[in-house]
């Protein structure tokens, strides 16, 4: 039996979407993870796994985890696709706070069809990223990154432009914004600690603690 787009459930978009995003971060999305991202008891991640994998989504490594085919990569774009836009929608149109439109977006990913999307992305102006930063992948699943390091990877002196948060959680973004550190924001770093310390940063005239984790969630175009 073939199957398209018409017959992806909601379950599997979301499942197919979560590995993308752990795929990009780490190379392969691990149960565990893919159980914490979608906020599901570990158990119930395996049924779901070995149907994505008999219909040819996803290829399963033991001891790796998951990782996309190619036609898996292609429905997990369309659904990346679909989620961004509406993130646009909500913050752009709706006016909701960049910290709040990830969650809504989830939701509202689902209801777009693909008779709306086109004329979504026309009525939006065709945005190229999220609020967040983040590329909006192409109707042909052509995804353009703009050049950019993690903040934690630069060194003191360096300076550049905030490009993106890969982390959409609404208490790290609320934290991020009353920062200032978003999207097209200049910063300079300051400060390194050793030991995996936190790293000194300079915004806007005032400096900040940030530690590792929060740093590696911020994506810097080195000026």
């Amino acid at each position: 039996m073939k199957h398209n787009e018409a017959s992806v459930s909601k379950e599997s978009e979301e499942y197919l979407e979560a590995i993308y995003r752990l795929e990009e971060k780490v190379g392969f999305a691990k149960t565990i993870e893919l159980a914490r991202q979608l906020k599901v008891v570990p158990g119930s991640v395996t049924n779901t796994i070995e149907s994505l994998e008999k219909r040819g989504l996803i290829v399963h490594e033991p001891y790796k985890g998951v990782r996309l085919t190619e036609k898996g990569r292609k429905l997990a774009l369309r659904v990346l696709r679909k989620h961004r836009l509406a993130e646009r929608l909500l913050t752009d149109v709706v006016r909701l706070d960049w910290s709040k439109v990830h969650d809504a977006a989830c939701k509202l990913e689902h209801a777009i069809s693909k008779d709306v999307i086109n004329p979504l992305e026309k009525a939006l102006g065709h945005p190229k990223t999220c609020p967040h930063g983040n590329p909006i992948p192409s109707e042909l699943g052509k995804v353009v990154e703009e050049k950019s390091k993690v903040l934690a990877n630069l060194n003191p002196g360096e300076s550049g432009v905030i490009v993106k948060i890969t982390e959409e959680k609404r208490d790290l973004l609320q934290y991020l914004a009353t920062l200032g550190l978003m999207p097209g924001t200049p910063i300079v770093i300051e400060e390194k600690a050793p030991f995996n310390g936190p790293v000194m940063v300079r915004v806007k005239g005032a400096s900040y603690a940030l530690g590792r984790d929060v740093a590696s969630f911020i994506w810097v175009k080195k000026s």
